[in-house]
């Protein structure tokens, strides 16, 4: 189990934990969660032998293997695939050394080597890789290309494949769905739920913990606490908690009033569609548990629109892409104020082409797009967080966009954001990806648009500032088209969801689960037999060869030595049988005789037990050439 006592960890000037207590059980799921900056990814450190606590004890079984997501990639020449078995140590070791016992015809060490492969599923391990990189999105083609080809983002897929792909006893990761799409993650949760070990995960994906842990752990105030449940039963039991505390008890109140309010006004003008109920269920849920967040430093709305055009954008027969490349056909789609859209679809499918097309990034390769007069676009993309002035303040920025305003109106809607005080004077350069991302939702939300395109906008953002998002959101008037793996914010903030597959663009009759339905069947589909599988056969046919080259390099002697020990027991039977037919000659039990009786029946014992000894050896070598071509056989 992991047992930490008292324990202080400490990161220069700041104290992270004080006198923390925290038992796991082997096989425990746990969801490690907390303000950014508490602490979280210092305690995975902990765990990994790369910091030493302060004080107190952290304690782990001196045998357990541990698997960890890595955040940076240092091997850029390695095909993906190949990167991903690296993942896997002791399968790394065990080939170099076959690869060295080939070259050195050594016959004993192959043998051994080879049966240590096995144990290791390493004759699968290939195609074990390929999985895991299917699952996570990757192309077969893609596989055998190497890992600077690919974008940041893709590289970090590459380094949870390579944390899934080492055998462990302990898995500890920090953010994997942050730069996965939904299809990625529900396969994610999917092998997660198999992994047998013990699991420590960090995320800001709140069904991701509800689907895989079993437990959370909250870093509150230099204290770990241990909920039983996911991360909705971790927040009724704060709530609960906090709700007893009395200077928390107006807010709490007036944002009940709030939700309250807001399910009333949807649920008069809801249809009776799957997703409009599913967004029922949910808002009455998160009104439960909007108390469990009143600490939240977050607090904003999009300001409303000067004016409105209906429809605010209409696209019919619309062919997307690329001059290079057609993605989408026969495309139509009108947007409304109050529209809630939700984009489903496998990854690659066009998505964030239609997005882009509809946010003038990109221009129409057929159709008719027709905008509306009164059209205010609020697009969200993460390369936007790379267009941000480095060099300028978020106060920088918002002026350069509302010069006429009071410094301190803009001060106080930063606030919203969580950029207050210095915060706000500080330059981008040195903010983190979640700060950035926080920074050009407050531009978009000041600019008063009335069509928000959200392009994965929770990529970064913690768990307060999800929610915040969902509820501004909620409150917006205008129309909202969003591409989100965070299926909470889909849920609480869509009525309906557009299917974007096989180059068209049609409506989705259903919910979330039944997109992950449609979604396992369409893998199914698209599982064709590829040269690169072929490749991967071939490589496991010849591993199989020299594997049986190897057993049959063994086979010999062990042939040889169950050869020998017959021959030798035969010889003893022989003795033997000479000896009890003197023995059976009634004359020889003459007083006369004893002497010779005595010898006889000493040779006797002494051949019984030659014989016994022989016919264990014997049986033992025979097992042994059994096992050995039972294997044989197996393997052709």
């Amino acid at each position: 189990m992991i047992r930490l006592q008292n324990l202080t960890l400490q990161r220069g000037p700041q104290r992270l934990l004080d006198g923390a207590e925290l038992t796991l059980h082997p096989g425990q799921k746990v969801g490690l969660v907390g303000a950014n900056g508490a602490g979280k990814s210092s305690l995975f450190a902990l765990l990994r032998g790369e910091l030493t606590a302060d004080g107190g004890d952290c304690q782990l079984p001196p045998d357990w293997r541990i698997a960890h997501m890595r955040q940076e990639v240092d091997t850029l020449d390695r095909l993906a695939v190949d990167y991903v078995l690296d993942g896997d140590v002791q399968l790394r070791r065990i080939q170099a050394e076959l690869a060295s016992a080939e070259a050195e015809h050594d016959g004993a060490a192959l043998a051994r080597l080879h049966t240590e492969l096995d144990n290791a599923d390493g004759y699968s391990a290939d195609a074990r890789a390929r999985k895991l990189l299917a699952g996570l999105g990757f192309a077969n083609e893609q596989m055998l290309l190497p890992v600077s080809s690919f974008s940041g983002g893709w590289r970090m897929r590459l380094n949870l494949a390579q944390a899934l792909m080492c055998p462990s006893d302990l898995l500890l990761l920090d953010e994997p769905t942050n730069h996965l799409d939904l299809d990625a993650i529900l396969w994610l949760e999917a092998w997660l739920k198999s992994y047998p070990g013990t699991l420590m995960l960090i995320s800001h994906d709140r069904d991701f913990l509800d689907e895989v842990v079993g437990h959370v752990v909250h870093v509150e105030q230099r204290k770990l606490t241990l909920y039983r449940g996911g991360y909705s039963a971790f927040e009724q039991a704060r709530a609960e908690r906090l709700a007893q505390q009395q200077q928390a008890f107006e807010k709490q109140q007036a944002q009940r009033e709030h939700m309250e309010d807001f399910i009333r006004r949807f649920k008069a003008k809801a249809s009776k569609a799957r997703q409009a109920q599913s967004r029922i269920k949910a808002l009455e849920k998160l009104e439960e548990l909007a108390p469990a967040h009143i600490d939240s430093p977050f607090d904003f709305v999009f300001r409303e629109a000067d004016k409105v055009s209906s429809p605010l954008l209409d696209l019919a027969e619309g062919v997307l892409g690329y001059p290079d490349k057609r993605v989408l056909e026969k495309v139509k789609l009108q947007l409304v104020p109050g529209a809630r859209i939700g984009l489903l679809g496998p990854n690659g499918a066009g998505k964030s082409t239609l997005i882009k097309t509809l946010a003038n990034e990109l221009q129409p390769l057929g159709g008719r797009l027709q905008r509306g007069e009164n059209l205010v676009i609020g697009y969200f993309a993460q390369h936007q967080l790379d267009a941000l002035d480095a060099k300028a303040s978020p106060l920088l920025h918002l002026q350069r966009i509302a010069p006429g305003e009071r410094e301190q109106v803009l001060r106080d809607f930063l606030g919203g954001f969580d950029f207050r005080g210095n915060r706000c004077d500080e330059p981008v350069l040195n903010f983190s990806g979640g700060e950035k991302a926080r920074l050009a939702l407050a531009l978009i939300a000041w600019g008063k648009p009335n069509l928000l395109l959200l392009d994965e906008p929770t990529n970064h953002l913690d768990l307060e500032m999800r929610l915040a998002l969902t509820l501004a959101l909620q409150d917006f008037e205008g129309a909202v088209l969003v591409v989100s793996h965070d299926r909470h914010l889909l849920k609480s903030t869509t009525d309906e969801f557009l299917l974007v597959a096989e180059g068209r663009v049609v409506e989705f009759e259903g919910d979330l689960e039944d997109y992950a339905r449609w979604l396992a069947d369409y893998r199914v589909r698209q599982q064709p037999v590829t040269a690169a599988d072929s490749a991967a056969e071939k490589t496991d046919k010849r591993m199989l060869r020299q594997a049986a080259a190897a057993l049959r390099q063994q086979l010999a002697p062990l042939k040889r030595q169950a050869e020998k020990h017959e021959k030798d027991l035969a010889g003893v039977h022989e003795k033997l049988a000479l000896v009890e037919e003197r023995l059976a000659d009634p004359a020889i039990y003459e007083a006369a005789r004893k002497d010779e009786l005595r010898e006889l029946l000493a040779r006797q014992a002494e051949l019984k037990v030659s014989e016994s000894t022989l016919e264990e050896a014997w049986m033992e070598a025979l097992e042994a050439l059994e096992a050995l071509q039972g294997q044989l056989e197996n393997g052709a």
